[in-house]
């Protein structure tokens, strides 16, 4: 009436096929997360290659005040420094 035997074969099988859908699903999530992860990692580097060229832009304009106007540079970076001088003797 009730076989033991077939029925253990019929678990092993839906164990075998459970056992299946999850590692193919756990590979489906593994292989999505990775592909997310590197077209972030791409967006992130091409932001901070636009920095980078921005900076650089930025840098010989300011190297181009500081040669034109060296005193008013000098006197900003003095008042510069005596603020944080304070700022930093108060904490």
């Amino acid at each position: 009436m009730f076989d033991s035997g077939e029925m253990r074969d019929e678990l092993q099988a839906l164990k075998g096929e459970v056992t299946r859908l999850l590692n193919t699903t756990g590979e489906g999530i593994f292989d999505a997360s990775k592909n997310r992860a590197e077209a972030l990692a791409d967006q992130i580097k091409a932001a901070l290659d636009d920095l980078g060229e921005t900076l650089g832009e930025q840098e010989g304009h300011v190297t181009n005040i500081m040669a034109d106007r060296p005193i008013t540079s000098l006197a900003s970076a003095f008042a510069l420094g005596v603020v944080v001088g304070f700022m930093l003797r108060r904490h």
